[in-house]
């Protein structure tokens, strides 16, 4: 396991990854889907953030990044070595500039608005590529819409609605170097003038919003994973339920619902019937319109359902 041997499956990885996109800014490998068991590497352009989740990709980070160099022709390189994952590993939190530099957030083109990537500091790898056709679908129904963007991070499905000629987008976080870095993007997009933020507590935020008679025409709901592990599973569908029921009378009739979820533990069918019930307990109907999932450079092993994580539900409601 040398220099060549990540290179012949990073070159493997960035194939597909070229035919998908004609800019880069993508996740190259996606962990054992692409050949490489806890390894995570998201492009940024010139940037590369690679996460070595597992101890033998931590051991053989060196011949990693010097491949990763050689195959794509990036300059610099991030290993974020943070997460849940490195501390079963027994692995140390660290997060660095291994090769290159980087002068600050990475501009990142994606669905006609540019987001503002902190590759160094921010969450993850600094950017969710996973959600990017869903941030398009949704785009397709803000066109003229009222946009509430609930656990935006740095823009999140906000800053694609705009981008689809959404009127106006309130996004909320609980992270302020998060909406700072949203609200930069908003400007660089163009669309800062249509925009504004919210910092809070989501649910304490969604409260609030239904106290004060709020109403929104498409409501995104995109939170972290409430059921990252078995152990948290019915908790976790307990929280998705509360999102929804919260979320759900904010939705003007006739306006969309946007559930997201991330959980590894959850699978779809339990989430679906998680939202649905927090919808009725909304006091809601609502037709389910589309099922979305992670963009294909997250591809999935059939073999291992739980590679399958991201799911999307698109409601429309009475």
């Amino acid at each position: 396991m040398d220099e060549a041997w990540f290179a012949a499956r990073l070159s493997h990885a960035l194939a597909l990854r070229e035919r998908l996109h004609d800019a880069p800014f993508y996740r190259l490998v996606h962990a054992e889907a692409d050949g490489l068991p806890g390894v995570v590497i998201d492009r940024f352009g010139d940037v590369a953030v690679v996460q070595p989740n597992a101890a033998w990709a931590e051991l053989l980070l060196e011949p990693l990044v010097a491949a990763l160099r050689a195959v794509t022709g990036v300059s610099t390189v991030v290993k974020n070595g943070t997460g849940r994952s490195r501390g079963l590993e027994g692995l140390a939190e660290e997060t660095v500039v291994v090769a290159g530099s980087v002068a600050g957030p990475v501009a990142v083109p994606m669905n006609g608005a540019t987001y503002m990537a902190d590759v160094t500091g921010g969450q993850k790898t600094g950017l969710f590529y996973d959600q990017r056709p869903n941030h398009a679908f949704a785009a397709r129904l803000a066109r003229g819409a009222r946009v509430l963007d609930v656990f935006t991070h740095v823009g999140g499905f906000a800053l694609a609605a705009l981008a689809g000629g959404a009127s106006s987008a309130l996004a909320v976080d609980a992270s302020a170097p998060a909406l700072a870095l949203a609200e930069a993007g908003a400007k660089a997009s163009g669309v800062a003038d249509r925009f504004a933020v919210r910092q809070g507590d989501a649910f304490a935020v969604l409260e609030s919003l239904g106290a004060e008679g709020e109403r929104f025409d498409l409501v995104i709901c995109d939170p972290p994973a409430f059921a990252p592990a078995k152990p948290a599973l019915e908790a976790g569908l307990r929280a998705y339920e509360r999102i929804a029921r919260l979320a759900a009378p904010l939705v003007a009739p006739g306006g969309y619902l946007v559930l997201c979820s991330c959980s590894h533990a959850a699978d779809l069918a339990a989430f679906r019937n998680a939202s649905a019930r927090g919808i009725g307990r909304g006091g809601r109907r609502g037709q389910l319109l589309h099922t979305g999932f992670a963009g294909p450079d997250h591809p999935v092993l059939p073999q291992l359902a739980e590679s399958g994580y991201l799911k999307s539900l698109f409601f429309r409601l009475d």
